[in-house]
């Protein structure tokens, strides 16, 4: 029998690096088979830069006139060789089209660090450590974070609105613009409108949002050009009409899986106010109500709903307690969308003879104070000053009432302040 080749102890195992002892034949860690260890290879020892090596150094270049050394040389002087052992591209390789120069590179590359001005993940307002995914969810606790229309809050120079989701419902349905613009002569003039979602209806929150956008956009664009503010307020309806109408032909999908809900639908209300002019527009049951700066003169409710209860009132079937009182009260007879019996655009304008403000709202907040007169107790005395902390008290006494419904309010001052004095 053949003996294997007998070899130098190893001082560690080559597979787990465990230290050896003389005569172990198996690593005692591992298991590895220390006889199958290969033979280390022939070593190539590394040539030292002497005259021992094979290089075709240049002579060295005379010294110079000035000089008593001789010249050294660089080492692109030397030819040099490539791995292969052919020669390497001289400088005429330029003129062959060759670049030696180095490549440029990339703007980006495809993989490169975050970019610290992007906004991070938005973080739980729950756990405080979860992230929140795309749905709005937290990824470690599951907890809902509040959604953008939960609460919104916007100022527009003199006057302001607020929008919040209240109490009871899973999202607020309701919408709102606020802005103020020119009219030819430069006075001044302020728009709000404000739009409630219809519940049982399809998408009341996309209905009431292309409503108020369609409206406030239309208006902003009939002013300037000199359109009286009564024509301006029932085109501007007309157009948020339109915009509801599109809702019910998209997605198909959606119609798809609820083929018994009604087309999207919200109602309207909205307001202009200039120098001198107060005009309202609406359709439902949003309202729109005058509060003087003089408490002592009497405030006024400037809409009538599209109800069950004013038909009643109306026909003189019950008086305004009786009719509020029913359950029918607030079905409403007036909306926009694709399913509504007939368009008909209340306006109408009124010309006041002192300042005070115009309190543009839905049902969530006159629900807790339905008469003028009650409305106007909870109204700030400096509303004309401070719209926007006039409207976070109005949505504050809804949601101290219960909050059970979405609550939005407008705040508009009349007149219409000079360009630049916007509130305090």
């Amino acid at each position: 029998m053949s003996q294997m080749p007998q070899q130098a102890a190893l001082p560690k195992c080559p597979s787990c690096a465990e230290p050896l002892e003389p005569g172990d034949l198996f690593c005692g860690a591992c298991g590895y088979d220390l006889s199958q260890v290969p033979a280390p290879p022939r070593d190539q020892p590394t040539l030292a830069m002497t005259g021992a090596a094979d290089v075709d150094w240049p002579d060295p270049e005379p010294p110079g006139p000035d000089s008593a050394e001789p010249r050294t040389h660089r080492a692109t002087d030397v030819p040099g060789t490539d791995s292969g052992g052919a020669p390497l591209p001289g400088p005429e390789a330029a003129s062959a089209g060759v670049r030696l120069d180095r490549p440029s590179e990339p703007d980006e590359y495809a993989l490169q660090a975050p970019d610290p001005r992007a906004e991070p993940a938005p973080v739980c307002v729950a756990c405080r450590a979860g992230r929140v995914d795309g749905d709005g969810y937290c990824e470690n606790c599951g907890h809902a974070q509040p959604r953008e229309r939960d609460h919104m809050e916007r100022e527009s120079g003199p006057l302001a609105a607020v929008s919040d989701r209240g109490l009871r419902h899973h999202r607020n349905e309701d919408a709102f613009a606020v802005a103020h613009t020119a009219l030819p002569d430069g006075a001044p003039a302020s728009v709000a409108v404000v739009c409630d979602g219809v519940s049982s209806a399809t998408r009341p929150d996309e209905a009431s949002m292309a409503a108020s956008r369609a409206a406030g956009d239309s208006l902003l664009a009939a002013l300037p050009r000199g359109t009286h503010p009564q024509a301006a307020m029932h085109e501007a309806i007309v157009t948020a009409a339109q915009a509801v109408d599109a809702l019910a032909g998209e997605p198909d999908e959606a119609r798809e899986h609820a083929p018994h809900q009604n087309a999207p639908a919200c109602t309207i209300v909205a307001s202009v106010v200039t120098s001198g002019l107060l005009v309202v527009g609406w359709v439902g049951d949003s309202r729109a109500y005058w509060v003087p700066d003089d408490r002592t003169a009497a405030p006024a409710r400037l809409t009538e709903d599209d109800s069950w209860a004013a038909q009643m009132v109306a026909a003189g079937l019950m008086n305004e307690a009786e009719a509020y009182a029913d359950e029918r009260a607030h079905a409403i007879t007036g909306w926009l969308g694709a399913d509504a019996y007939e368009l008909e655009p209340h306006t109408a304008s009124f010309k006041p003879d002192r300042a005070g403000v115009v309190i543009v709202c839905t049902d969530g907040l006159w629900n807790y104070a339905e008469a003028a007169e009650e409305l106007a107790r909870i109204v700030p005395e400096d509303a004309a000053e401070r719209p926007l902390h006039a409207a976070q008290v109005l949505v504050g006494h809804a949601l101290d009432g219960g909050g059970h419904d979405n609550v939005t309010v407008a705040v508009v001052p009349f007149p219409a302040p000079a360009p630049g004095a916007g509130s305090a």
